[in-house]
């Protein structure tokens, strides 16, 4: 995930704005402090506080430590197999012993004897469970839920996704095509066109976000995979509603540049405060904050004269 530099008045500020243009939280993101906030005469600022963050990356497991988780299962394997080959001999020198003082016929001893000289070194297992034993060793191909070291390729996870909206809309009974676009290298949109698919979106986009986040949760299960940004847009919601939130926008940045006053917006998403900062950063005479917390954080346009 490439850098993003952000500025603000203080190192907060500057936290929060680089927070939203990612569309993440904060601990889902990691932070290089560029330059601190320089105050000058009268508590005016010089020089505002500049930051570069990104998104966390999944850091792979250190060799040794899976050298060492290895060798950890290694034991513990030879460890039960000589317990149950304890076990084993116990049993079969009891059945020696009771052979060995039966009183038999010659014709008997063969009959007991064979008993004892399989059980002498424990019960054999048959073949297919010694195999079984052999795959719960390190080299046992990935199965779904399980975590890996190495990021997994967002063209899988944006096919792993697709399957899953695909069959989301056959048990909806709902008529509709699943498409998947690589946004760049650590992005990847999954979109769902087709007709009457409101309930996919509810109220504000609601029941899309969270259909978004199941989406990610099912993705993750199944590839172990928790690197880049995968997003979800049904009927091209998410693009009218950018485009409309940039109208309303620079509606309200133009009403604040012209009487002074600040404009405090509702609670927003990650993704929509950043629709916010990128229509506004983009207008002169007025910058944007972020307060709250989630799930109620807003923005605020505030115009530049404005401490």
């Amino acid at each position: 995930m490439e850098w993003v530099e952000t500025t603000g008045r203080t190192v907060e500020e500057a936290k929060d704005a680089a927070l939203d243009e990612l569309g993440v939280d904060e601990q889902d993101a990691e932070f290089e402090l560029v330059e601190e906030p320089k105050v000058g005469l009268f508590g005016r600022i010089r020089s505002e506080a500049r930051v570069r963050a990104r998104v966390r990356p999944t850091a792979p497991r250190p060799k040794e430590d899976r050298r060492d988780r290895r060798r950890k299962k290694s034991r513990d394997g030879d460890g039960e197999r000589e317990r149950t080959g304890q076990a084993a001999k116990a049993g079969g020198g009891d059945a020696g012993g009771e052979t060995a003082t039966a009183t038999a016929t010659a014709e008997d001893r063969p009959a007991r004897r064979e008993p004892a000289r399989r059980g002498g070194g424990g019960e054999r297992r048959p073949p297919r469970e010694r195999r079984d034993r052999e795959q719960d060793g390190s080299e046992r191909p990935r199965q779904e839920g399980t975590q890996v070291d190495e990021d997994v390729p967002m063209a899988e996870q944006g096919e792993v996704a697709r399957q899953f909206l695909a069959g989301l809309l056959t048990e909806l009974g709902a008529n509709g095509e699943v498409a998947v676009t690589e946004l760049d290298e650590d992005t990847v949109e999954v979109t769902v066109t087709g007709d009457d698919l409101g309930t996919l979106i509810g109220p504000k986009g609601v029941t899309l976000t969270a259909l978004q986040e199941l989406t990610r949760t099912v993705v993750q299960r199944r590839t172990g995979g928790r690197n880049g940004r995968l997003l979800v847009d049904v009927s091209g919601y998410r693009q009218k509603r950018r485009q409309a939130l940039e109208q309303f926008t620079r509606g309200l940045a133009a009403t604040v540049r012209e009487t002074g006053v600040r404009k405090v917006l509702e609670p927003m998403h990650p993704a929509d405060r950043k629709v916010v900062h990128d229509t506004v950063n983009e207008l002169e005479g007025v910058h944007t904050l972020s307060q709250g917390e989630e799930p109620r954080r807003y923005v605020v346009i505030v115009p530049d004269e404005a401490s």
